[in-house]
C-alpha cells in the first residue's frame, strides 16, 4: 500500500548495496582477485582482507600493502578498469547465489511512489562497479545520486558527498533527522552518527541483530521483508 505524505516531510534514504540491497554471490571478490592478478601478478591477492563495510579503495590499498606493492594512482585507475570489465562478466555468469535481499524489490517499488522520499546510495563500491551490480537486478535507475569509494576511502566521510549531490540535483537541503543511512554492517551505522543522520541497520547478511544492536542504530530490522514495518519506521 503506497502512503502519500505531506510535501514538507522530506526524507533522503541512502542505501548500502552489498548485503543490503543485493548479494552478488562472490562476483565482486572474484573479479577483484582476478583483476589483482592481471595487474600485479599476485594470485588471491585479497586473501585475509576484510571486505564487509569497507570501501573498495581501502580494500585494494590494504591488499597492495600486504603484498609489498606500492600504490600508484595511475595503476589503481588501470586496476579499476580491469575490475569493471571482469565484474560485468562475473555478474552475467549464471548462478543461484546472486539475488535481491528479502523484501527489497517490493520496498523500492513502494518508496519510488512516495513523492516525499528520495533514494540514493551510500556504498563502499566505486560508483561504476556498484551500478554494474545493481543493473544486473534492474535497480540501477532507482538511485539517482549517492556517495562512493571514489569520494573517500573512509566510509564515515561519505555522507556529506551524498548530501551535496542531492542538493545539487534537487535544490533541497535536508535536516540531519531527515536522512536515513540503511546498511548491514557496523560501518553503516557508524558513518551516520557523526552527521546526526538516522541509522537503519539490516541484519540480513554479515552480522546478527545482536551484533548490530551493540552499535546502537536508530532502527534495526532482521531484514527488509516487512514493507509496512519499514514504511512505518521511516514515517
Amino acid at each position: 500500500m503506497t502512503r502519500n505524505k505531506g510535501k514538507n516531510s522530506l526524507k533522503v534514504l541512502l542505501f548500502d548495496i552489498d548485503g543490503t540491497l543485493i548479494l552478488s554471490g562472490g562476483a565482486g571478490l572474484r573479479a577483484m582477485n582476478a583483476a589483482f592478478e592481471q595487474m600485479y601478478g599476485v594470485r588471491d591477492g585479497l586473501v585475509n582482507v576484510q571486505l564487509a563495510g569497507r570501501t573498495d579503495t581501502s580494500i585494494i590499498k590494504e591488499a597492495l600493502s600486504a603484498n609489498g606493492i606500492r600504490c600508484e594512482s595511475n595503476q589503481l585507475e588501470g586496476y579499476k578498469e580491469v575490475y569493471y570489465r571482469l565484474l560485468v562478466d562475473e555478474m552475467a555468469t549464471p548462478g543461484n547465489s546472486k539475488y535481491l535481499m528479502p523484501g527489497v524489490e517490493n520496498l523500492i517499488d513502494e518508496l519510488k511512489n512516495r513523492k516525499d522520499i528520495y533514494l540514493g546510495l551510500l556504498t563502499g563500491n566505486w560508483e561504476k562497479s556498484g551500478r554494474i551490480k545493481l543493473r544486473h537486478f534492474g535497480l540501477d535507475a532507482s538511485f539517482s545520486f549517492g556517495a562512493f569509494a571514489e569520494d573517500s576511502e573512509y566510509r564515515d566521510r561519505l555522507l556529506p558527498f551524498a548530501l551535496s549531490r542531492f542538493e545539487q540535483k534537487y535544490g533541497k537541503r535536508p535536516q540531519p533527522d531527515q536522512v536515513y543511512v540503511i546498511g548491514d554492517t557496523p560501518s553503516d551505522i557508524l558513518c551516520a552518527k557523526p552527521h546526526n543522520a538516522k541509522s537503519v541497520a539490516v541484519a540480513a547478511a554479515h552480522y546478527s541483530e545482536e551484533e548490530l544492536a551493540s552499535y546502537q542504530p536508530d532502527i534495526l530490522f532482521k531484514d527488509l521483508s516487512d514493507t509496512d514495518a519499514v514504511l512505518e519506521a521511516i514515517g
